[in-house]
């Protein structure tokens, strides 16, 4: 075991990078620190507001984007997006230009979630929050103008693995009902170390000493690694998963966690829940971050796996 796997010396590696995310957004404050992500995708306007959801953890601050669309006699239908941070960083904004695509092109509610991040709320407190958010917007969503009942979920990186997570508790708590779940290059087995993955190319993104900062600072006992909420995609899971919410799960090429997503799609499948399974060639974990017309590419087909769900059994779906 590294020096970073330790879980003290993660936790504080952990606290470091966030400081520095902090910091590096002040710096910034008033010049526009989220202007990168703000300025992507100009066609699609942010038009977005905050709530605070209640949690058994804490509460959870959230963005909603409204859809130009949107109409007080037919309350649209709501996504619920986790952003990726390997579970440590508080990334919300980076998934901006996806919850203004989402909500124009798949005619949705999109809210994006600032979940609780470890050290501070260690597994099982960020999966518990997310399903908590989800089960509150099924029951509250007409409150607000939204349709609760027609609801999808998804996330990028560790935003996927949170997205699986709520999927599962669904399936095991008899609800709320989840259209789809969209899966974007999850970890989804944290109970093998980065340095034990392969890529298809020798220098991939994410690195060994990353995994062992975020598994560490997110679960230090390697024992709870193996849970479901964690590692679906470990061969210790073999729980069935009939009945589970209709997935789409994206795979990048390079990236050292497509095995792992690739497998689980393999189990969704099994379970007569896999909705589609698609892998970006040539592109490695985060690539939509840089490249916008792969961005464009796979956000629309997000956009209508998610419309096709919402709407099926209307007349005008798909």
């Amino acid at each position: 075991m590294s020096l970073l796997a330790r879980p003290a010396v993660a936790a504080f590696a952990a606290k470091s990078i966030q400081r520095l995310v902090l910091a590096a957004s002040r710096r910034t404050e008033g010049r526009g620190s989220d202007a990168s992500f703000h300025g992507r995708f100009p066609e699609f306007p942010r038009t977005a507001s905050e709530l605070m959801i209640p949690t058994s953890i804490p509460p959870a601050r959230v963005v909603v984007y409204i859809p130009a669309t949107a109409s007080a006699s037919t309350p649209p239908p709501v996504h619920v997006n986790f952003h990726g941070g390997g579970y440590v960083i508080p990334l919300t904004e980076i998934d901006d230009p996806l919850c203004r695509y989402l909500a124009a092109e798949a005619g949705v509610v999109v809210i994006n979630v600032d979940y609780a991040v470890a050290p501070q709320h260690r597994f099982p407190a960020p999966p518990r929050q997310a399903y908590e958010v989800v089960r509150w917007i099924a029951s509250h969503g007409a409150e607000h103008g939204w349709d609760g009942g027609r609801l999808t979920v998804g996330g990028q990186s560790a935003g996927g693995g949170l997205a699986a997570a709520v999927a599962r508790q669904a399936l095991e708590e008899g609800g709320p009902s989840i259209a789809l779940q969209v899966l974007h290059y999850p970890p989804l087995d944290l109970v093998t170390s980065v340095g034990d993955k392969r890529a298809a190319i020798a220098k991939p993104m994410l690195r060994p000493w990353m995994g062992e900062i975020f598994n560490s600072a997110y679960i230090p006992d390697p024992r709870e690694r193996a849970d479901r909420l964690a590692s679906p995609a470990h061969p210790s899971d073999t729980a069935d998963l009939k009945g589970i919410a209709p997935a789409l799960v994206i795979t990048a090429e390079f990236d050292v966690l497509k095995a792992e997503g690739e497998h689980y799609a393999g189990r969704l499948r099994k379970a007569d829940a896999l909705v589609e399974y698609h892998d970006v060639a040539e592109a490695d974990h985060g690539y939509d971050g840089k490249d916008d017309q792969r961005a464009r590419e796979v956000y629309a087909l997000i956009a209508r796996q998610v419309r096709r769900a919402v709407n099926a059994g209307a007349p005008d779906a798909g």
